[in-house]
């Protein structure tokens, strides 16, 4: 840790913009999701239609995701550059995990579509059972453990020690979102299935 830090150019702006935006874009998400499920905001706006209103968060959170990825590139390479990892390993260990990374990213949005992924049960837009495939049998949130993956994959492919510091707090940042987002998900669940038909037979 202690020559990851002596190689980190703290000075440089990029770096504490990158680490904003990795902040920014969990929590805001987290306070309008929990907003819309609370008030419907966004599904009002949309006259109604939660969809609607979904595909439109779902947007939103992916043109932000571009936009911290665009952040955390420029902050690579206004930092210095120092050889982690010797030759051929460079280049092999980086392309492994960004290959692995963007494939339970992109599984993950597969076997949830657009609005399992992108928060759609905050709009009432409920999965009728639990996807228990790929990737969700390896891993139990593979689309955070994905994305971090890739951040450390672009910090070895860069060569940036700073890039590893950075993977170390989107880490802790998911770890955080994550301490939020279970919960209420399953509360969420929760409550239809003890509204359902056979919850109600069942007593």
């Amino acid at each position: 840790m202690a020559a990851i830090l002596s190689n980190i150019d703290w000075s440089k702006q990029s770096l504490w913009i990158s680490l904003a935006s990795i902040t920014f874009n969990p929590t805001a998400w987290n306070i309008v999701a929990r907003n819309e499920f609370h008030n419907k905001t966004i599904t009002r706006i949309f006259g109604g239609n939660a969809k609607l209103g979904c595909y439109f968060l779902a947007l939103c959170i992916f043109t932000a995701g571009i936009v911290r990825d665009t952040l955390y590139e420029r902050a690579l390479k206004d930092q210095p550059r120092v050889q982690i990892l010797p030759e051929p390993y460079n280049v092999l260990v980086p392309a492994v995990l960004f290959f692995l990374g963007q494939t339970f990213v992109i599984s993950s949005t597969w076997a949830l579509g657009i609005t399992g992924t992108f928060l759609g049960d905050y709009f009432g837009i409920l999965m009728d059972h639990r996807v228990e495939g790929f990737p969700f049998n390896v891993l139990r949130d593979p689309m955070y453990v994905g994305s971090t993956m890739c951040f450390a994959a672009g910090a070895l492919w860069y060569e940036r020690p700073a890039g590893l510091l950075i993977t170390l707090y989107v880490y802790i940042v998911y770890l955080i979102a994550l301490r939020f987002e279970g919960p209420f998900t399953d509360m969420i669940y929760s409550t239809r299935a003890s509204k359902s038909p056979e919850s109600k037979k069942e007593l």
